[in-house]
């Protein structure tokens, strides 16, 4: 059946095999040329063409006259795209009908089939195997049945069939059924009294089963789920079905039952347009008995809904909306499975336009917020945008280049509980012209501008005077650098090594009393290098900071001229203030110290399959590191090792450092883990561990994974995954090692070609 141990197959073939298979099946090749530039096509080769004439030979041949034609020996027939051959044939001309006996084969396009004794009628191009075993090569899917037929070009009937994607002679699975039908037209089969075997024992039994055959969408059950949890959700199973509605939209219904909480349902929703596509999620339980139990009093009815849109229009034009909505603050830690809701304080609801060419860019939106946690008080709760506008253009005016920034938003919240400057709502306009004289050459760069921060308020129950006032903020900046290069070599690899110093001055004549605008939407930004070249302190547009400052930074490159990657960078620089900082938000943001701590960044990239990048804030005053990121990628060339090694550092705050790896211990056992440990709260904060297994046709995975909660606790969950080869796979687990281990999700995608379920 064309299969051969790993040492014989082509090297072309071998080089592309998994390390934990022992051998391949060869390329499929057409034993007999195809005629008349026909092209091959249909389920175990083409329909044959009744005008086309039946081409046959034999060693021996015995012929009566317009009756009946016998051939023996390396018998050999052809009729279009239709070939056989076998040890003898017999022909009757007056019934159109062929007899031939084997061995036989037939070859083609991506197929092998072989049998015992076989019957073909001319006429009508049906074709009756007995004894029958074939071989689809894209698939790598082979299979026996005691009698095969196709019917037409399209579609087969398979008796006592079975078929599996393990190598011949090792059935670790199969699936055997009474009456197999391939549509190949309608893309899908159908099986009756269908079980599935492990090493040939029968562990499940479907009277009726429908599944597809190719990358087209199917209605019908998917693989199940199941996991436990010692909180949140618990031990759960569920079994999602699939519903093909149209070409355009589908749906996915998942009931699940939760142990201690009944049955969860979950619904998906998917509609495709021209313009976009949109998407429905859904979940309900109407008798969460453990939420019951834990909050007496409630009926334990619960639900979220998520719905996003996207549709572009053509001519820079498009338009998105996010929606979500949770019962209750506690339902996405204890009951969500599937919606594209990540935990979080507040759940999104945005919904806008948008506009874009090479000179303008526009935007318009409706934007609000669910809070889901107590924790948050009703003074630090986001303010709503109905609406906000932006618009912003560039022009250029000769040698002068004219830029425009502008936001429009009308903010609200809800402040029947609120005092003071807290309790504001109300409109603000802002503005940001800007002119500057881009000049550019290939050793440096320089950029002069002036612009002017200007902002309008008119605001409602404010009282700490007018209600319409203005900010007008003049600003001077200046970005420059230089860029010198070099030739070197290194461990015999020629590189190119640039150093690239940057000065960027900054001056902003902002008012130091601020305190009196409310604050909609700004915060203090976290230093770090690229904080370095800008020249507002804050976020958002309620505070614009007062700067006097300059910027001095160097960046070094090194680019691999072989292969034009940059294998390495190091970049430094610190902000030197002439002024006190004394704009404030929240009591925060003043300074007066005259230089800001050393910011850094590093890139090494030595290897194509490893990097490592650094970041990080050092203080020369103190002569402490203020803060600091590390981390280490590595993965091997096909995935098989991955490792990740990281370390984050905040003074007074925040020390965490976290190690993951997935180590091959054979060609077919892996082991996988990922360890974080808190330094400042001196315990372990997110584990996992697992092991998987794989062989040439199925795999399986066991993790153990702990998370800590909101309320510092660890959350433990035991997560499974089994795939076969070709039919996909249940359990969950492989979507949790991907959030936890870099490059995981490229690992899954190669070990068995991407393959997955057929229900995309």
């Amino acid at each position: 059946m064309d299969w051969r141990p790993r040492s014989e197959l082509p090297e072309s073939v071998r080089n592309t095999l998994p390390a934990f298979c022992d051998g391949g099946y060869l390329p499929s090749e057409m034993s007999m040329p195809v005629v008349d530039g026909g092209s091959r096509g249909g389920l175990f080769g083409g329909t044959p063409d009744a005008d086309q004439p039946l081409e046959a030979s034999g060693l021996s041949a015995r012929y009566e006259l317009d009756s009946e034609l016998f051939l023996q020996g390396d018998v050999r027939m052809r009729q279009g795209r239709f070939t056989v051959t076998g040890s003898e044939a017999r022909y009757d001309q007056v019934g159109g009908r062929v007899a031939v006996d084997g061995p036989l084969v037939s070859r083609g396009e991506a197929f092998l089939l072989t049998g015992e004794q076989a019957d073909y009628d001319v006429n009508s191009g049906r074709f009756d195997i007995n004894t029958a075993t074939f071989l689809l090569h894209d698939a790598e899917m082979r299979g026996s049945a005691g009698r095969l037929s196709r019917i037409a070009e399209d579609q087969v009937l398979i008796s006592e069939g079975s078929l599996t994607t393990c190598a011949p002679g090792q059935n670790d699975w199969s699936i055997v059924a009474s009456d197999i039908h391939l549509d190949q037209g309608e893309g899908f089969g159908t099986a009756r009294h269908v079980r599935l075997q492990v090493k040939d024992v029968p562990v499940f039994y479907w009277p009726y089963a429908s599944f597809p055959i190719d990358d087209r969408r199917k209605t019908g059950f998917l693989y199940p789920s199941f996991g436990t949890s010692n909180a949140g959700s618990g031990a759960f199973l569920s079994l999602p079905y699939y519903l093909n509605l149209a070409p355009h939209y589908d749906a996915t219904l998942t009931p699940q039952y939760i142990h201690g909480r009944g049955l969860f349902n979950e619904a998906e929703g998917r509609y495709l347009s021209r313009w976009g596509e949109s998407v429905l999620q859904l979940g309900y339980i109407s008798n969460d008995l453990e939420y019951q139990n834990e909050f007496p009093g409630e009926d334990g009815e619960r639900w979220a809904l998520d719905f996003t849109t996207r549709a572009g229009f053509g001519g820079g034009w498009s338009a998105y909306g996010d929606y979500s909505v949770v019962s209750d603050d506690d339902y996405l830690s204890d009951l969500n499975q599937t919606l594209e809701i990540d935990r979080a304080t507040h759940l999104q609801r945005r919904g806008g336009t948008r506009y874009q060419d090479s000179s303008q860019y526009f935007e318009a939106y409706l934007n609000g917020y669910q809070t889901i946690t107590d924790r948050i008080a009703e003074r630090n709760r986001p303010y709503a945008q109905l609406p906000e506008v932006i618009y912003g253009m560039t022009t250029d005016l000769g040698p002068v280049e004219a830029n425009l920034e502008s936001q429009y938003t009308y903010f609200y919240r809800d402040n029947a509980e609120l005092t003071g400057l807290d309790r504001a709502n109300g409109q603000r306009l802002r503005a940001i012209p800007e002119v500057a004289l881009p000049m550019r050459a290939l050793w440096g760069f320089a950029r002069p501008s002036v612009s002017l921060d200007y902002t309008r308020y008119e605001l409602e129950d404010y009282d700490l005077g007018s209600a319409g006032f203005d900010r007008s903020v003049p600003v001077f900046e200046w970005d420059s650098g230089l860029y010198f290069d070099r030739q070197a070599t290194l461990f015999d690899i020629p590189y190119n090594q640039t150093l690239e110093p940057r000065l960027y001055y900054a001056w902003a004549d902002a008012d130091a009393d601020q305190e009196d605008i409310p604050d909609f939407d700004s915060a203090l930004r976290s230093f770090s290098f690229d904080q370095l070249f800008r020249r507002n302190r804050f976020t958002g547009g309620d505070r614009v900071g007062d700067a006097n400052q300059l910027t001095v930074a160097l960046t070094s490159r090194f680019n691999d001229l072989l292969t034009g990657a940059e294998r390495a960078r190091f970049s430094i620089g610190q902000v030197h203030y002439y002024d006190d900082r004394e704009v404030t938000l929240m009591g925060v943001g003043a300074d007066d110290r005259s230089d800001s701590p050393l910011a850094g960044e590093v890139l090494l990239r030595p290897l194509e399959n490893l990097e490592i990048r650094s970041s990080g804030l050092w203080d020369p005053d103190t002569q402490q590191t203020e803060e600091g990121r590390s981390q280490l990628i590595f993965h091997s060339e096909n995935y098989r090792y991955l490792a990740t090694l990281g370390h984050t550092y905040s003074r007074n705050e925040l020390e965490q450092s976290d190690i993951g790896a997935v180590f091959p211990v054979t060609d077919r056992v892996s082991l996988i883990g990922r360890w974080v440990w808190d330094s400042q709260l001196d315990r372990t904060v997110g584990s996992l561990a697992g092991i998987e297994y794989n062989n040439c046709c199925w795999s399986v995975q066991v993790v153990h994974q702990n998370a800590l909660t909101d309320d510092q606790e660890l959350e433990s969950r035991v997560l499974f995954q089994i795939q076969l080869k070709g039919l996909g796979g249940s359990g969950g687990s492989s979507d949790r090692i991907s959030e936890a281990i870099y490059g995981f999700d490229e690992r899954e995608r190669r070990r068995f070609g991407g393959a997955t379920s057929g229900y995309d």
